[in-house]
């Protein structure tokens, strides 16, 4: 136990893996049996009006459990990952004043690292070489501007999905002004979070019926109304918007302008997903301390095991058995 975490911290429970895992199903049980809240740690699902394509919780859900960080930003905004950091540490603070249990629950690995690592202090932005590189992007594409990322920045690039366009341009942003790759700056300077025991617990399902559940709800996404949903946002905010580029939102914006039929549009979100969890758990294997349960979310065994975790982890602060509400 290092010098600045004693028994007598707060427990700060995360619920981590690749998306269609279950980390949502299994963050609702957690928190109803522990007296808890739920803080999202989902890099779309901080956009209003991004609710299907971001499988956010349905109202029903929150309706259950308190959630943090849903609908916290305009489609048009641009949401960082120091935005993040800040608005999840104020809402875990006010969850620990309440004498509850913060639950983090979600699957942008960057989001999570900005929450307990901290942030490098970065270059300040550069709106004139921001506008050259978007409007570099609008007309060259996103594999263009994220191959001048990879240059820059390879490890970057490899965290950074190619559609991501925000990202990718802070990214390119950040090296060119510090004279030195993100990656490289990231590591200077963090501030990270304190006064909290971490208890980090990960979803790692059986690759093939992730993959299954992963087509499953990516079609169920579909015929929820996702082209509807983007079709409203066009019409709202434009479609040049970055928060467009996220997966299932892209291939319903290519959908509606007639570049490709409804089975396409399914068929590449789907690859999407996949591919996006595949570097999910790369990201996620590079954490430390995590107890890996392999299962879904929503499957009894890991719900049981990680309210053994809990259990234990308040025990051992406690010096005492600890009893969870059934």
């Amino acid at each position: 136990m290092s010098a600045d975490i004693s028994a007598a911290d707060p427990l700060l429970v995360v619920v981590l893996g690749p998306t269609a895992s279950g980390k949502s199903s299994l963050a609702l049980e957690l928190a109803e049996r522990f007296n808890g809240e739920i803080i999202s740690c989902d890099s779309v699902s901080v956009y209003r009006e991004l609710d299907i394509g971001s499988a956010k919780p349905i109202r029903a859900e929150r309706a259950r459990v308190a959630h943090h960080l849903l609908d916290v930003a305009s489609p048009e905004q641009h949401y960082t990952a120091g935005d993040y950091s800040r608005d999840a540490r104020i809402a875990i603070q006010q969850v620990r004043a309440r004498e509850k249990l913060s639950i983090v629950s979600g699957g942008t690995g960057l989001y999570l690292r900005a929450l307990i690592d901290g942030l490098f202090p970065g270059p300040h932005r550069q709106p004139e070489l921001r506008q050259r590189l978007t409007a570099l992007a609008q007309k060259r594409g996103a594999e263009y501007i994220h191959r001048i990322l990879r240059r820059l920045d390879g490890q970057a690039a490899t965290r950074i999905h190619v559609n991501d366009t925000a990202k990718v341009i802070r990214a390119i942003e950040v090296s060119l002004a510090a004279k030195q790759p993100l990656t490289e700056a990231w590591k200077r300077g963090r501030d990270p979070l304190t006064g909290f025991r971490i208890l980090r617990v990960g979803l790692d399902p059986e690759r093939a019926m992730l993959y299954q559940r992963i087509d499953s709800r990516v079609a169920a996404m579909f015929s929820r109304g996702l082209v509807a949903e983007v079709k409203n946002l066009i019409a709202k905010y434009g479609d040049e918007i970055a928060t467009l580029n996220a997966l299932g939102y892209s291939q319903a914006r290519s959908l509606l302008a007639g570049d490709i039929d409804e089975a396409e549009a399914i068929r590449l979100t789907q690859q999407g997903h996949r591919n996006y969890a595949k570097r999910q758990m790369s990201w996620f294997r590079r954490e430390t301390d995590v107890h890996w349960l392999r299962a879904f979310g929503d499957e009894r065994a890991a719900v049981d095991q990680a309210a053994s975790l809990i259990e234990q982890a308040l025990a051992r602060a406690m010096n005492q058995p600890i009893r969870h509400q059934r």
